[in-house]
């Protein structure tokens, strides 16, 4: 049994390396989409920041440290919840068909779908946090290097849960898109990015509680703040670390089960 499973874990990591390799090419071969996916967030900040600064009567500057981490985590959310369309699209063309016969491990081309995500959300991250220095916002550079950690580690689960649901809903891709719009509002209303939820009623403070997208956020703001030792830092790595291990063993079993 030993004899047989060492070699695997070796192809595993290559055929994972050649998957992440494949699936970064057409946006390195791309960047337009890149930028693009920046818009919602720069909406997100120039139309919202202004009212949100205005109505709580803080300096801007406090409420940019307040208000751009929990664009951040949305960069990732709305980024990697959409994921999985790629997936549908293949499948329709019949492409996902002819990587499934070629000799690579079933979960590597999971895994390797799922760290290439990684790299437009700590782009994407980036580039927003630098354009709002300018407009009073104060980056803390270690804070943000952790904190692309953490979102990389969230989005890897984020994206592995959406290609689990376009090869469920691969004969209806209508439903793929169905389940992410109802699913991925109420996640983010309820983790408090752009809004306190500690303002709002007791139901929506105790859903908040056990969002994981809610530890995440807090976590990133206490990040930038430079309080690395905030309890909340913790729970935030606990929080996608979770969701990173659940969303990888379910959508590595629904690839693992595709044909």
């Amino acid at each position: 049994m030993t004899t047989l499973a060492a070699p695997a874990r070796p192809r595993v990591v290559r055929d994972t390396w050649l998957v992440f390799r494949r699936e970064l090419q057409p946006v390195m071969h791309d960047p337009f989409s890149l930028i693009f996916s920046l818009l919602q967030p720069v909406v997100f900040l120039g139309l919202y920041g202004p009212l949100l600064i205005g109505s709580s009567g803080q300096p801007a500057p406090d409420v940019l440290a307040w208000f751009v981490p929990g664009i951040l985590v949305m960069i990732a959310l709305f980024g990697t919840s959409a994921t999985g369309s790629n997936l549908l699209y293949e499948m329709q063309t019949g492409s996902h068909e002819r990587t499934l016969v070629a000799p690579i491990a079933r979960s590597a081309l999971l895994v390797g779908r799922a760290l290439k995500e990684m790299v437009p959300i700590a782009v994407q991250a980036a580039v927003i946090a630098l354009v709002t220095v300018p407009f009073g916002f104060r980056l803390n550079v270690p804070g943000m290097l952790v904190s692309l950690v953490l979102l990389s580690i969230f989005g890897m689960g984020f994206g592995a849960l959406s290609y689990a649901l376009a090869l469920a809903s691969r004969s209806k891709d209508w439903m793929f898109w169905a389940v992410q719009q109802a699913a991925i509002f109420p996640l983010m209303i309820l983790s408090g990015m752009l809004l306190p939820v500690e303002q709002g009623p007791e139901w929506m403070r105790v859903a908040a509680a056990i969002n994981p997208i809610s530890h995440v956020v807090g976590a990133t703001r206490a990040l930038f703040a430079g309080d690395f030792g905030a309890p909340v830092v913790l729970s935030g790595f606990v929080a996608a670390f979770v969701l990173a291990a659940v969303g990888l063993w379910v959508g590595i079993t629904a690839m693992r089960r595709s044909h």
